[in-house]
């Protein structure tokens, strides 16, 4: 890896003043990610202490004292009560966390200080992941878990002035030994709820809501971000885009502007689905909403229980069909579901339970409810039965959608500045608005005349292309349309947006704001890069986000494991962690071993030497002095070996190019050879007389 060249006046600064400044850079790498979660005093506490240890480190000025950082600490201490109102949940104790590392970058006087600050920062880098586990996320702790481990390789170096390029090349080395052993972990520790999970995505995103202001979904086309990402499952392939609904919250109370949803006082669930499913697999961002926008409709997940790294979490489909759980969804979900877009859906429900699908509020909207009452009088539809009726009725208004001058825009204005009854403003004066004005407008009239009638929210289409072979749902793909109910039929859904911008919900194609300046200079290129990138993401999210214990288990039968469960899982991994410990011990071992090659022939020399009965020979010698021990022990018939010794010393130390392997080799095969020959001639001379007969 080639590292970019350090600047010139980084250069010449010294080491202490060098190492500061860059272990204070890591820090701010650490910390510049929360600054979207801390409060507004505390990132700029953390600029002003790294500013203020970063000009005495260049100055050269001493240190604050002790009782000025003990002031700084009450001060951030009470600022983080203040703002949190307490000092021991999540948000306050990464406050606090934050404000430490920053300060203990003030009394940063010895080695064990920068330590102090290794560890917080390595702790502090953790709880980025409370907030995210985004790639882009993984991807910058990455980096700054990198410049954290170069800080302390620094710290390791205490001669000389190592270069940063050095210790960046030491600390990715020492990285990359320890990636087998985390990838192993990974795959095969085990997932034991509560202990093990994927923190909840603290960001809010603009998407579905309990609660619809009419005219308040125009910031969900600003929202390009991904909502949920599904795969098709078997031979049949993806349904027509126009079918693609996903059923979110379902409003049915009116208060004139708001919409909200209805009191489920046993509500009738009767769903009745006919035909083949179509079965797919769901990957649902945290949406911090307590329900599932599943496909319509689905009688249920396959399983009503959700098996969460979290615990389980068990769903139910509420009177209004969409299905909930029993607290906001804020872990990243992958289910599979069966949808049957042939279905019927509350056909007993009873007429007390429909009133409240015909409430209206009371002297709103006049023009609007008179324009519906001479519809509904019109003789066309009095010849119907009351099973006919409500289709009618509402086909004859999506004609008028489609026939008058509507426009589909998502900038329609603000409504209601002038007058409180908004509908009557849209559907006679203005008649500007997206999907949420329509369907609201809809329904007003449906139940002005006497058709129970209700909003849905939801997803509607999917991207033009799938990547990576999943059609991604985007929070833009956020959709607003309605249902009302008919006499042996159900509730029906009717999308007025389809008679006015047809576009929209034939092609799945979400309305989407004037392009930015980079997307308006090369939609392709842009268009590509995000594709690109977020088919990365995907596989981020696929194989390390989404794996679970299931997916361990399914591993254990590719490594033939017939009958896969926690005890062969903890065999295995006990099996991995003493292969671990061997190989650990093996590679001490082998790095406790001299490894260049003079290092190496001298261990050999001192086994000949000791061999040959010179036990005063030691590794602190040289060649010289084993050679004169050696005519001490042996006399004139160890000169062989002397000889032998001392050219090996002129070798050693007389300058130029070292001898290569193969003449060692040589040398020390004639060593060996005449220590063999003087080790004969000392045992023949130790032999006893022959004793004559």
């Amino acid at each position: 890896m080639k590292l970019p060249a350090v600047p010139a006046a980084l250069a010449r600064l010294s080491r202490d003043t060098r190492d500061t400044l860059f272990l204070l850079l890591a820090v701010a790498a650490i910390a510049l990610p929360h600054a979207g979660h801390l409060p507004a005093w505390a990132t700029a506490v953390v600029l002003l202490v790294l500013g203020w240890r970063a000009a005495v480190a260049l100055r050269g000025d001493p240190l604050p004292s002790r009782p000025t950082l003990t002031l700084v600490l009450v001060a951030c201490v009470g600022l983080t009560w203040l703002s949190h109102r307490s000092l021991i949940n999540r948000e306050a104790g990464i406050t606090l966390v934050t404000m430490l590392l920053a300060l203990k970058t003030l009394e940063l006087r010895a080695r064990r200080d920068a330590f102090v600050i290794f560890f917080l920062g390595f702790f502090l880098v953790l709880t980025h992941f409370l907030y995210s586990q985004s790639l882009l996320s993984a991807l910058w702790m990455l980096g700054a878990v990198w410049a954290l481990l170069t800080a302390v390789v620094l710290a390791q170096m205490p001669v000389g002035q190592p270069s940063l390029a050095l210790a960046a090349r030491h600390a990715a080395r020492t990285t990359a030994l320890g990636l087998p052993v985390m990838l192993l972990l990974f795959l095969l520790f085990p997932r034991i709820a509560p202990l093990w999970g994927i923190p909840s995505e603290a960001v809010g995103k603009t998407g579905l809501s309990n609660q619809l202001d009419f005219g308040g979904m125009s910031e969900i086309a600003n929202d390009e971000s991904i909502a949920m990402r599904l795969r098709f499952i078997g031979r049949d392939g993806p349904p027509p885009l126009k079918a693609l609904y996903f059923r979110g919250p379902v409003l049915s109370r009116f208060d004139g502007r708001s919409w909200r949803p209805g009191l489920d006082a046993g509500l009738s669930r009767t769903l009745q689905v006919q035909g083949r499913p179509l079965r797919y697999e769901l990957t649902m961002e945290p949406l911090r909403l307590r329900l599932l926008p599943l496909l319509e409709m689905s009688p249920q997940p396959v399983g009503s229980q959700l098996n969460l790294e979290g615990g389980t979490l068990t769903l139910r489909r509420e009177g209004d069909l969409r299905w909930s759980a029993p607290r906001p969804i804020t872990e990243r979900l992958r289910l599979e579901a069966e949808a049957y877009p042939d279905y019927q859906a509350g056909i007993d429900e009873a007429a007390v339970v429909r009133r409240a699908d015909l409430e209206l509020p009371p002297g709103r909207n006049p023009r609007t409810l008179a324009w519906a009452g001479a519809l509904r009088a019109e003789p066309r539809f009095a010849a119907l039965d009351d099973g006919e009726r409500p289709a009618a009725l509402a086909a004859a208004v999506m004609r008028h959608i489609a026939s008058a001058d509507f426009t589909y825009t998502l900038s329609p204005g603000r409504y209601g500045e002038l007058t409180p009854d908004v509908i009557d403003e849209f559907w006679f004066d203005r008649r500007l608005g997206f999907c949420e004005h329509f369907a609201a407008a809809f329904v007003v009239v449906m139940r002005a005349m006497g058709v129970p009638a209700r909003v849905v929210t939801g997803f509607q289409g999917v991207d033009p292309l799938p990547q990576d072979g999943w059609w991604i749902v985007r929070n833009s793909n956020a959709h607003a349309w309605a249902e009302y109910w008919a006499p042996g039929r159900g509730w029906l859904r009717a999308d007025p947006t389809a008679a006015v911008a047809p576009e929209r919900v034939n092609l799945g194609r979400a309305l989407r704001p004037a392009p930015g300046a980079l997307e308006q200079l090369s939609p392709a290129v842009w268009g590509g890069l995000r594709s690109a990138w977020e088919t990365l993401d995907n596989r981020w999210q696929q194989l390390v986000l989404n794996y679970s214990r299931q997916n361990q288990f399914e591993l254990m039968k590719q490594l033939g494991v017939a009958q896969p469960d926690w005890v062969a899982l903890g065999q295995i991994s006990a099996g991995l962690i003493a292969l671990l410990t061997l190989a650990g011990a093996g590679a001490a071992m082998w790095q406790a071993r001299p490894h260049d090659a003079w290092t190496r022939l001298r261990g050999q020399l001192l086994r000949e030497l000791h061999r040959l009965g010179v036990s005063e020979a030691a590794a602190h010698q040289g060649p010289g002095r084993w050679a004169a021990l050696l005519m001490q022990r042996h006399g004139e018939r160890a000169a062989p070996l002397a000889a032998l010794l001392l050219s090996l010393e002129r070798e050693r130390y007389a300058g130029g190019t070292p001898p290569g392997r193969g003449a060692r080799r040589r040398w020390l095969k004639s060593f060996r050879a005449a220590g063999r020959m003087l080790r004969r001639q000392s045992a023949s001379d130790t032999l006893p007389d022959a004793v004559p007969s």
